[in-house]
């Protein structure tokens, strides 16, 4: 049988997806539309020929040949007819459109930003309840004191402390001891006890303006607390060892011949005396410690030396743990000084760094102590009594910071803020991180050509100048804006000695000394004794005394070199101006720093309080020849 070979028929290309929509699209819409006889005609024409062309052709099944189809050359234009398609579908909807009526779409309104929180939410974010809820007082709410009598005006003081605080000169007392005596002093004598092991009093946090009788608010409730015998019971932190002394000297005049025994640590003497002067029995441990003091006034650093390396040197006993400057001393370590004292008044979990072999001393161990002898009473056993120990901070600047809040471990705290009286949307000037200033030092015009005044004008200004003639300017203010009894900072100690070089050169008649931490104790004690008695006329310094330091004749502040932050502009500020006296504050301003310097300023609402001097050429030149003059002297004496 012979098989006669045909060509075949070009292979079928498949139709696309879209092709396919596109032909079911057009049958339907020639079924819908009405006929026409030409162009209906073509349709189908064109449709039978497709139709024709897409059906397989059919041959004989015997049918063969021996010869090769000739191959054909495949269209490389699949892209141009899917174009074309694509093109034919878009028309068709464009169609569609036309004839169809789609349905509208629902509006929707606007997106819109929600309201901003307050700047009172944002600033109370995070912090402690107990900060939220403070209780404000008034920075000028004053309390006289009655000198004598039964009634004690409300101030909560005996007669005989009365007495003694009107001797002092001390007649009335400030917002911040109004309010907080009457706390730490209530009238129940239950909570007047010393020791409450089954109530513990409630720790005490103060935010209080500088000068505004911080130290006399802590000095009267421990003087004021009953003792039987020597014992550990109030121990004073402070940052610096010009702040212990002050403290001290304020503990001494207050409490004069009330028998309570003061001492203090700093690391001015040596350890082995120190040692001899707080414990009165090193040689064997004792349940209860020893101790020849009261009250303990130190320092952080010489403070863990002698809980790590005292024998029977305790804190079981203590009552008041004063935390003075605190933001400073919680931004600082000292060997992690905080947890050890904390762990200190606390009782160990057990037993085992209680010496054995004391079963009759039980008076001379805290009650909170007294579950950790080997023989004790049964209401020991029964119940659990807690520390005594009531925690007070005081600060100017007192941090928001929750973390350090919290590691004072703080029981059931009650804040105290003094600030203004009007507060802008009631938010607290702690949680704002605004300071408050002294009330006293105020704000008044300055004009150009301005001269010296008497002191009822209370100032704060700023002098913007050229770095090379900022010593000039100093000298200028001195002279011409009678700048005395005044403290001067600077950002060194080497800057401090520098500008007193420079000071004295200058010869303006006026004595200065520098006082720094390149001086020993002794000198600047005595440098300090003669300021105080004001045989010195300006004290240049350091921030080593821009904290806490009381020199009740300092009329003037000068910030020769900018500061850092806020906070030591509000310590340094603060040393005038304080306990209702008042005062004048400089700040010397290059002029690279003045955008910094404002805009830190205005970030804590203070810059409209801060008004500008200006000091120029024809101000400085009667003395730019002397000054000249000066520099060169200075610049050989370095020299050599």
């Amino acid at each position: 049988m012979v098989v006669v070979a045909t060509s075949e028929a070009a292979p079928k290309r498949e139709k696309t997806k879209a092709k396919q929509r596109y032909l079911k699209r057009k049958k339907e819409r020639k079924k819908n539309r009405p006929k026409a006889v030409v162009s209906g005609a073509a349709d189908d024409a064109s449709e039978s020929e497709d139709d024709a062309a897409n059906e397989p052709e059919t041959r004989p099944p015997d049918v063969k040949t021996t010869e090769k189809p000739p191959k054909k050359r495949r269209k490389v234009v699949g892209e141009e007819d899917e174009d074309v398609e694509m093109g034919e579908v878009a028309q068709v909807q464009n169609e569609q459109m036309e004839t169809e009526a789609l349905p509208s779409l629902p509006s929707f309104p606007l997106p819109s930003h929600p309201d901003a929180p307050s700047k009172s939410a944002l600033a109370l974010q995070g912090l402690d309840q107990a900060l939220v809820g403070a209780e404000l007082v008034d920075a000028a709410q004053l309390l006289p004191i009655p000198p004598d009598g039964e009634d004690d005006g409300g101030t909560g003081l005996s007669e005989r402390m009365r007495k003694r605080l009107v001797d002092l000169g001390i007649v009335e007392l400030f917002a911040v001891q109004t309010n907080l005596l009457p706390f730490l002093l209530p009238q129940d004598s239950r909570e007047r006890a010393l020791y409450r092991p089954y109530n513990p009093p409630r720790d005490v946090c103060v935010s209080a303006p500088t000068g505004s009788g911080k130290t006399l608010a802590y000095v009267l409730p421990i003087l004021l607390s009953a003792r039987v015998v020597t014992r550990l019971r109030a121990l004073v932190v402070l940052p610096t060892r010009d702040l212990v002394a002050q403290v001290r000297e304020t503990f001494e005049a207050v409490g004069k011949g009330r028998g309570l025994k003061i001492g203090t640590a700093t690391g001015q003497h040596s350890f082995s005396h120190e040692q001899t002067q707080l414990i009165a029995d090193k040689m064997a441990p004792l349940a209860g410690g020893s101790s020849r003091v009261d009250i303990l006034i130190c320092t952080p650093g010489r403070l863990i030396d002698h809980l790590t390396g005292t024998p029977n040197f305790s804190l079981q006993h203590l009552r008041f743990l004063v935390i003075d400057e605190a933001d400073r001393l919680l931004a600082q370590s000292f060997q992690d000084w905080l947890a050890q004292v904390l762990a200190a008044t606390r009782p160990p979990a057990t037993s085992a760094a209680t010496p054995s072999g004391f079963p009759n001393q039980h008076d001379a161990v805290a009650p909170s102590f007294r579950s950790l002898l080997p023989y004790r009473p049964t209401t020991d056993m029964l119940h659990r009594k807690q520390p005594s120990c009531q925690k007070l901070l005081f600060s100017a600047t007192l941090t928001r910071d929750p973390g350090k809040l919290a590691a004072l471990d703080l029981r059931d705290p009650k804040y105290f803020v003094v600030q203004g009286a009007k507060v802008s949307d009631g938010v607290l000037d702690v949680a704002m991180d605004k300071f408050s200033m002294p009330a006293t030092l105020t704000v008044s015009a300055i004009v150009a050509n301005l001269r010296y005044k008497p002191l009822t004008f209370v100032q704060e200004r700023m002098v913007v100048c050229e770095p090379s003639l900022k010593p000039l300017v100093f000298f200028h203010i001195v002279l011409e804006h009678g700048v005395t009894n005044a403290l001067v900072f600077t950002k060194s100690a080497e800057s401090t000695e520098r500008l007193v070089r420079l000071f004295e050169f200058f010869n303006m008649g006026v004595v200065a000394r520098a006082y720094s931490s390149d001086l020993t104790a002794g000198e600047r004690k005595t440098i300090l004794e003669k300021f105080k008695a004001q045989e010195i006329q300006i004290l240049i310094c350091s921030d080593l005394i821009s904290r806490g330091i009381d020199i009740h004749h300092v009329a003037h502040v000068v910030s020769y070199d900018v500061p850092v932050d806020m906070r030591k502009y509000v310590h340094r500020v603060g040393r005038t101006a304080r306990a209702g006296r008042p005062g004048e504050a400089w700040t010397l301003v290059e002029e690279q720093e003045a955008r910094y310097f404002k805009s830190m300023m205005k970030e804590a609402d203070h810059l409209p309080r801060l008004k500008r001097l200006r000091v120029g050429d024809k101000e400085l030149a009667g003395s730019k020849e002397r000054y000249e003059d000066a520099l060169q002297r200075l610049k050989e004496s370095y020299t050599k």
